[in-house]
């Protein structure tokens, strides 16, 4: 199947596929995964408005380069796949899609720490070297239930506006960005940021805050810190490590 697809399609779409197969792995390897239910999609290079998308049946860790799915903002095949997509998840994306021309690839997860912090009615707290960088991008669309009707997508894009991340009340997270690598990097802080904030509440002390003016300042200090390179300052390690457990998601 590998070859097969490989020589349908251009060698940047090849590329697009293996870097979004290797976000499903990532996704799975940290257990954000939410067994099928959980979507990461990417648009292909080139004019025509084509997204990749998970095959809905298949786990993260099954997902490959050529089992991807190729569909339009409608959500219909653009290839033959004998695997349909989720329509509650592409409700998400294609709508993040179609507004946003810099959102190349929007990821979704229904992570445990995420969905308990998109519960709380404070949200994402000021309280870790994490947080600052969410809070310096960050929208929350309310719960509407299943994400299945088309007339959620205007609140959804009018939320989420020109920020990174999304938080999904009751739901979990979102995240946006222009590359595969920038949408996991961005993920992972998101991730990161809730996780550390529910064990400081299990704590039970009295949390220290961070003051606004250092939260304001973050989208600079994450420039410097990555020497403007983003998530492609760890994507190629992040590679290197699927590669040593199991590489076939370039396959």
């Amino acid at each position: 199947m590998q070859d097969s697809v490989r020589q349908l399609v251009s060698p940047e779409e090849w590329e697009q596929r293996v870097a979004l197969a290797a976000a499903y792995r990532l996704v799975a390897l940290h257990r954000w995964d939410d067994l099928v239910f959980t979507h990461l999609s990417a648009r292909v290079p080139g004019p025509e408005h084509h997204f990749l998308i998970n095959p809905y049946g298949m786990t993260f860790d099954e997902v490959t380069a050529s089992s991807l799915v190729k569909v339009d903002l409608q959500g219909r095949k653009m290839m033959p796949s004998a695997y349909e997509i989720n329509p509650a998840g592409f409700t998400i994306h294609s709508a993040i899609h179609a507004a946003r021309e810099d959102a190349q690839c929007v990821f979704h997860v229904h992570s445990a720490n995420g969905v308990a912090v998109s519960a709380q009615e404070a949200g994402v707290l000021p309280i870790s070297q994490q947080s600052i960088f969410v809070l310096a991008s960050l929208g929350y669309h309310g719960y509407e239930g299943v994400a299945l009707r088309d007339d959620e997508k205007p609140r959804l894009v009018a939320d989420l506006g020109g920020k990174q991340f999304l938080m999904l009340r009751n739901h979990g997270l979102l995240t946006v960005a222009g590359n595969v690598a920038n949408a996991f990097q961005a993920l992972y802080t998101f991730e990161r940021t809730c996780e550390i904030q529910v064990k400081a509440q299990a704590g039970g002390g009295k949390l220290v805050g961070i003051h606004p003016e250092i939260v304001a300042t973050a989208i600079q200090q994450s420039r410097e810190v990555t020497r403007g390179a983003g998530g492609a300052l760890a994507w190629p390690a992040l590679l290197r490590r699927l590669d040593r457990i199991d590489a076939s998601y370039k396959n």
